[in-house]
């Protein structure tokens, strides 16, 4: 196990900057997930800590060891990439033990390897077999294995299931978890994709356009997202987020009118007279008469035991998600009425950043 310090490691390509400034710490044997979207930088940072590409500023430090300009291939890591690259004219098993050939172990200690990291991951029937007579499940437990045959100190992972379909990448993630228990690896994965990173990470760092907006446990983040963007990347369906201006102050919290005159309380710190964004998870939406929260179902989404009802307009910019049970009756064109407690009311500011809660 080894811990991972970036000390304000910056990337330019050219005249585009694609990673700011940035410092985090990884501690020996976390399981640390990077989320974003497209284009945010999260698989740039993984590359800079493999030494696939080099910092433009700011240093990397495995395990206290100064790496910024050392090899690939002396930082005591293992990367596992998103296209699995298997040797196609070799077998499974001279795939997995391929990385110890090349560092010239003896050849016994190469079988002995390759047979065990093979059982760990259920690939021992396969070992004969050639990539292309594989499925892509099995390709990618394949490029696994070769990764932690000669057993890093570091594990990285740049969007591992991203080929694979539904079913196999819920196999996968099972996996992913049981390795690392197995493994006790500092893993560090990238996605997209917020249920893997609520499923397996220790911590899970948001980046967005080249900065990490928070990083924190699932839980921390799910519950108090620091910026918009957290709010929106982390929760399914996402955080339902419409506009508004505080309009009355108290000790208790504020109280925001909405762009369609209905009045929402926040137990939130606010100043009279500011725009805000309000946001409030889908399953934390309660039916009410009263309630803020109304539209027409203009699409209603069942999914067995949990159901989504989708209201407003299609594309218009307030629309709102609200969870129900999966035996809800609902038809389209139907009006439903949605309160939230006031402590499960989130605001945030016109930078997107989000406003305290109140004291106790």
């Amino acid at each position: 196990m080894a811990s991972v310090a970036i000390v304000g490691v910056s990337k330019r390509f050219g005249d585009t900057a694609v990673l700011a400034p940035t410092d985090l710490v990884i501690e020996d044997g976390e399981f640390v997930v990077i989320v974003g979207p497209s284009g945010c930088g999260k698989s740039t940072l993984l590359r800079l800590i493999a030494g696939l590409e080099t910092p433009t500023s700011g240093r990397i430090l495995i395990d206290g060891r100064d790496v910024t300009d050392a090899a690939p291939a002396d930082r005591g890591l293992a990367m596992v990439f998103q296209s699995y690259a298997l040797y196609p004219h070799l077998s499974v098993a001279e795939n997995i033990g391929f990385p110890l050939k090349v560092a010239k172990r003896p050849k016994a200690e190469i079988r002995a390897r390759v047979a065990e990291v093979a059982a760990s991951l259920d690939l021992t029937a396969l070992l004969g077999r050639r990539p292309a007579a594989l499925s892509g499940g099995q390709r990618q437990r394949v490029s696994i294995a070769r990764a932690i045959v000669r057993q890093p100190d570091v594990l990285l992972l740049d969007e591992p299931l991203s080929n694979l379909d539904a079913e196999l990448r819920g196999r996968m993630r099972h996996e992913f978890a049981r390795l690392h228990g197995s493994l006790g690896a500092t893993m560090i994965y990238v996605t997209h994709d917020q249920l893997e990173a609520m499923t397996l990470a220790n911590r899970i760092v948001v980046m967005n356009a080249g900065v990490i907006e928070q990083v924190g446990s699932p839980l921390e983040l799910y519950d108090d997202p620091a910026t918009l963007h957290v709010a929106r990347a982390i929760g399914s369906p996402g955080m339902n987020v419409v506009s508004g201006t505080v309009e009355e102050v108290a000790a208790e919290g504020a109280t925001v009118r909405l762009s369609d005159g209905q009045q929402v309380r926040a137990g939130r710190l606010a100043a009279l007279g500011q725009v805000v964004t309000v946001g409030v998870r889908p399953e934390h939406l309660h039916p009410s008469d009263t309630g803020p929260f109304t539209g027409a179902v203009e699409l209603f989404e069942r999914l067995g035991p949990l159901s989504f009802a989708h209201l407003g307009t299609r594309g218009a910019a307030d629309t709102v998600v609200a969870q129900l049970p999966g035996d809800r009756r609902v038809t389209l064109g139907e009006v439903l009425t949605f309160a939230a407690p006031p402590a499960q009311i989130h605001l945030f500011n016109t930078a997107g950043n989000a406003l305290p809660r109140v004291s106790p």
